[in-house]
């Protein structure tokens, strides 16, 4: 598809009043933000899944290539596995797709697990990195167009977001009022500690829970849902500052691990050990959870960033004596990955957009303005925010914004 100059200026001057007068009648913001989230009647557009060239929704020209991050090599190394292209072709959306350019994009740990190939050894490189982001609707395929309309705000968790624009299934994106980073923390984070929780934890009122890091990017979800749960929540973390953030959202006890002994802590202070514990460390701290169990205690591992830096992925746990100690207390270790959980992603997001937007909810975010190189910004910031956290700085989510680089007008 091809228009002339005059072409291009009627559709764009037509497009920017019927998407504006679209979404004031189909999606008004005052009602529940997923309200136009299916149910929707079809939306009559231009189908450019096919398109080499079209416009977006503020008659910017989409470019022919963009920026992006590829994994080339398989390894821990984040810095070593991942290049930044500069001149990577801007996907088409197929039929029930979106094409979204995004604004934030979220860090994960598990990325540099991606990034050395551990979650599917199938794969060989060169193939994108990145779970999770947030940014505008620019383009879309018809049969998504029934739900979704050029020009709104979406969340997903979809491979390949570390990137200027991506290809999202309609089915996967989750609408929102805006394009905010808070929205953000919820996809991958917010999702893995409600879902976990809620399915393995069997929270109840007065049960004392741990949460290792806690004041990382889920971890400030599973002190706040457990509280909401109305039980005792004891947070771990590396320093006064994240201390008193831990307190700001509820955290009864908050360990700092640099000045305190968690093991004698615990020890002293809850004898009869912990019924929940939410466990994203590994390596020592696993090996202390587990010793910290009460009798028929639940021990949910969520990772084990620890070890994601080692070629193996895992630091060494004393695991000779633990169906001992499981015995012996009648308790148990539950493993949790999102991916198994999908079932319940939609349930668990609604509900946590509920509790964010009725501030219930504090969603931490970390955009490294504190980092000694400041702001993280652009795709290439991403190796900066991936040491930042590996280096235990961040408080909350740690999130990259991208600068909006289209500009050029038809």
């Amino acid at each position: 598809m091809s228009f002339n100059t005059k072409s291009s200026a009627l559709l764009r001057c037509w497009g920017s009043r019927f998407w504006r007068r679209r979404r004031q009648q189909l999606c008004p913001l005052e009602g529940p933000f997923w309200s136009c989230f299916g149910g929707a009647r079809p939306r009559p557009i231009l189908d450019m899944s096919y398109s080499r060239h079209f416009l977006d929704f503020q008659g910017s020209s989409i470019p022919s290539s963009m920026k992006k991050l590829v994994v080339t090599k398989l390894s821990s190394n984040f810095r070593e596995a991942v290049a930044l292209r500069q001149d990577a072709p801007v996907p088409l959306p197929g039929d029930g797709d979106l094409l979204v350019r995004n604004r934030f994009i979220g860090i994960n740990a598990s990325d540099i697990n991606y990034s050395a190939g551990r979650y599917d050894t199938s794969v060989k490189p060169p193939f994108d990195v990145g779970f999770e982001g947030i940014g505008d609707v620019v383009a879309l395929g018809l049969s998504a167009s029934a739900r979704y309309t050029v020009g709104q705000a979406v969340a997903y968790m979809t491979p390949g977001s570390f990137a200027e624009y991506t290809v999202v299934p309609a089915k996967q994106a989750v609408l929102l009022p805006s394009v905010k980073p808070e929205f953000l923390t919820l996809m991958v984070s917010g999702t893995t500690a409600y879902i976990s929780l809620k399915e393995l934890g069997e929270l109840s009122e007065g049960k004392k829970v741990l949460v290792t890091a806690a004041s990382g990017g889920t971890g400030q979800f599973a002190v706040q849902l457990s509280k909401k749960a109305k039980c005792h929540v004891i947070g771990t973390c590396s320093s006064d500052e994240k201390a008193g953030f831990l307190k700001s959202i509820g955290c009864d006890h908050p360990i700092n691990y640099k000045s305190e002994n968690v093991g004698a802590v615990l020890k002293r202070d809850y004898p009869e050990g912990m019924d929940v514990v939410y466990e994203s460390v590994g390596g020592k701290m696993f090996d202390l959870a587990v010793n910290s169990l009460a009798t028929k205690g639940r021990l949910i591992v969520i990772g084990f960033i620890s070890g994601y830096q080692n070629p193996t992925g895992l630091q060494p746990v004393k695991a000779e004596m633990l169906p001992a100690k499981l015995l012996t207390k009648s308790a148990s270790i539950r493993g949790f990955f999102l991916n198994h959980y999908l079932s319940e992603y939609k349930m668990a997001m609604e509900h946590l957009l509920t509790m964010y937007e009725g501030g219930e909810l504090v969603c931490e975010v970390d955009l490294g303005d504190m980092s000694p190189e400041g702001k993280f910004t652009g795709l290439e910031s991403v190796f900066r925010a991936v040491d930042y956290m590996y280096m235990g700085k961040n408080i909350g989510k740690i999130v990259v914004e991208l600068p909006n680089s289209v500009n050029s007008k038809l």
